[in-house]
């Protein structure tokens, strides 16, 4: 198996190149280009089509959000780690809504941060947990970003019972276990779950259904 490729975008070259040094050392990883604004960051992801994409969110000509769309609609394979200083809710929400499956801080562990590129590329989705709590609570309250009834026949009890699992941090095989049913049986659910809700990452799933008040705040960890 192929190493997992790696662009990062930060405007800060001392960061770049220390979170570069630190990646090469997993015997996995290879950052295979480095970007000191958006716009070279969307040239160089069209360029390299890297696995991953390590964003900032304050960054110079367009900034992280716009970025993370911007590669997106370029390289739809591309995964979008959002690693900024800053946990505001509509920066996290924004980053979502633009297709960022992880939202990090710069304060994260290095094993911590390793294991999340390793989890984007294995289609799983990741999140500050301390910022993604105060996102789900505001949403689980938020009676005003429903949907209409009709959306809330479309899914199945197994696929909320798999949606509260996601919603717990659980990974694919975590839920297989739970439910003993194979990690294929999972993805495919997901994949689903995806089609029916229109949308295209776990994180946005699991907004949805609290939007929906299909899930709590007892179903969160």
């Amino acid at each position: 198996m192929g190493k997992i490729s790696i662009l990062i975008a930060d405007d800060h070259p001392l960061f770049r190149g220390g979170l570069s040094k630190l990646l090469e050392e997993e015997g996995d990883l290879e950052v295979v280009a480095q970007a000191g604004d958006g716009v070279e960051a969307v040239e160089l992801a069209s360029k390299f089509l890297p696995d991953v994409a390590i964003i900032d969110i304050v960054m110079p000509r367009i900034n992280g959000i716009e970025t993370t769309r911007q590669i997106k609609t370029a390289c739809p394979a591309t995964a979008i780690l959002i690693l900024s200083a800053y946990g505001y809710e509509p920066y996290i929400l924004s980053a979502i809504e633009a297709g960022a499956a992880g939202y990090l801080l710069k304060n994260v562990r290095a094993c911590e941060l390793v294991a999340a590129i390793r989890a984007l590329h294995a289609g799983e989705t990741v999140l500050d947990p301390t910022a993604a709590r105060k996102i789900f609570s505001r949403l689980a309250y938020n009676k005003g970003w429903r949907n209409s009834q009709e959306a809330t026949l479309r899914l199945h009890q197994h696929e909320i019972e798999i949606l509260r699992l996601v919603a717990k941090g659980m990974s694919n095989k975590e839920i297989a276990r739970e439910l003993a049913i194979s990690v294929r049986t999972v993805q495919t659910h997901l994949v689903n779950i995806f089609s029916k809700l229109k949308v295209e990452s776990r994180t946005e799933a699991v907004l949805h259904t609290l939007k929906e008040g299909w899930l709590t705040l007892d179903d969160l960890p």
